[in-house]
């Protein structure tokens, strides 16, 4: 929803700015796993999704906090923003909101 659009912006930024280094760990993981042997790749993929829980847990901490302060119709608004723009910004932590 629009009313939300401005606010997630900075939310996903600060996101961005304070959890850069889990961000890279993130992408390097990933390339880890993709370069990984058969043998390796069980863990690696374990590895990387690790990480990924780790910012997906902020990343609902930061969304549950701000809809708690909200009426119930406008949190739902607020987190179908919040997820539909996580998705597109960040979508490797998309799928564990």
């Amino acid at each position: 929803m629009k009313p939300f659009v401005d606010l997630i912006e900075r939310q996903l930024a600060i996101f961005r700015e304070d959890y850069h280094e889990l961000i890279e760990q993130c992408v390097e993981a990933e390339r880890a796993y993709d370069r990984a042997g058969r043998d390796d790749a069980e863990e690696r993929y374990a590895a990387y999704l690790e990480l990924v829980e780790e910012g997906v847990d902020v990343l609902v901490e930061i969304r549950d906090t701000y809809a708690q302060t909200l009426d119930p119709e406008q949190a739902e608004s607020y987190e179908s923003a919040f997820e539909r723009e996580v998705a597109r910004q960040l979508p490797r932590f998309a799928v564990g909101l």
